[in-house]
């Protein structure tokens, strides 16, 4: 029999499609074919892309030359530009302003051919550092109220070069996803006094059949109303409005389950096009203590139709429970 599960943050309904039901092994994914040509991210190739705005290097080496283990570069086609003002203005009835805003390229590894979760544990955890030191600069900037950290993981998940990257876009308003997941979590703490999401980890660890994985700072799982086969979230176990804010234990704790949930995914399924995304609390000048800044993993296993277009449903035709169960069996 099918299912309609609400999600309790932003109650959005999804249909658990048993009837279409796919067992997870379904999903293994083929090879995915290596993108040929010259490639702006390899050593040797620093002066192909825009100057570096950080990096991590080998003592004594120069910017944008050889000796680097994590770079970060502005995006040679930016979707936003960092020069200028926002001129906020009307045009009749709509609402227009200069595409302002920061596009930037985090250069995970030097080596080509190795993948973020295949990562050595202490370069995933500069990856990670990478973005916290990047959103802090970008949030001293009063034209911006959000960072939006994400990547792409294969050709089929957007991703235009296969050198490990992951991008992350300043924006000088805040994304309709996560104004519902504020309007959402504000709506649940008003009710109960309670941070929904902390209520969602302390349910999930006492059932157990939808955790994935934990670790001292961290829990991840397979949301109750996933949207997609083996959609995964990596939540902070302790209540946290900013991810910025972690410190260096949660960073590594981070950087651990993070690692051990994409190895999951890609042995799995053998390395699927996937994103992932980081949804943290805006630059608001007052805090919202009710919001829990959270990471989305999303394996590109399905796709998007007229139906969930028309509707905002989604079809997910594999239950989490059955998701969680087939990564928890894997050999790591």
């Amino acid at each position: 029999m099918p299912e309609l599960r609400k999600d309790p943050i932003i109650g959005r309904w999804v249909i658990i499609a048993t009837e279409r039901a796919k067992r997870p092994s379904d999903f293994i994914s083929q090879p995915q074919e290596r993108m040929k040509g010259f490639c702006p991210f390899c050593v040797g190739n620093e002066d192909k892309t825009p100057p570096e705005v950080l990096a991590y290097r080998q003592s004594g080496t120069r910017p944008n030359t050889p000796g680097w283990s994590v770079r970060v570069v502005p995006n040679k086609f930016p979707a936003l530009k960092i020069e200028g003002e926002l001129d906020k203005r009307a045009v009749g009835l709509y609402d227009q302003m200069n595409g302002v805003g920061a596009h930037e390229v985090i250069i995970e590894t030097p080596d080509h051919d190795l993948s973020l979760a295949n990562l050595p544990l202490e370069n995933f955890a500069q990856v990670i550092q990478a973005y916290q030191d990047r959103v802090i600069d970008l949030k001293r900037d009063p034209r911006f109220q959000y960072v939006l950290i994400f990547k792409n993981h294969g050709h089929a998940a957007g991703a235009s070069l296969d050198h490990s990257h992951s991008q992350l876009i300043a924006l000088p308003v805040i994304p309709k996803r996560v104004v519902e997941e504020i309007r959402g979590t504000n709506t649940y703490y008003l009710y109960r006094d309670r941070c929904i999401i902390c209520d969602i980890i302390h349910q999930e660890l006492e059932m157990e059949v939808r955790l994935i994985d934990q670790n001292q700072h961290f829990i991840a799982l397979a949301p109750f109303a996933s949207r997609f086969p083996f959609e995964t979230w990596v939540i902070p176990k302790g209540h946290a409005v900013y991810f910025e804010a972690i410190s260096q234990d949660q960073l590594w704790a981070l950087a651990q389950i993070l690692k051990c949930v994409l190895q999951r995914i890609t042995t799995a399924l053998n390395d699927p096009p996937y994103n992932f995304l980081i949804h943290s609390a805006p630059f608001y000048e007052k805090e919202i203590g009710f919001y829990h800044w959270h990471m989305e993993i999303i394996p590109k296993l399905t796709a998007v139709a007229g139906f969930e277009w028309g509707t905002g449903f989604y079809i997910n035709p594999t239950p989490p429970e059955e998701a969680c169960r087939f990564l928890r069996e894997v050999k790591i």
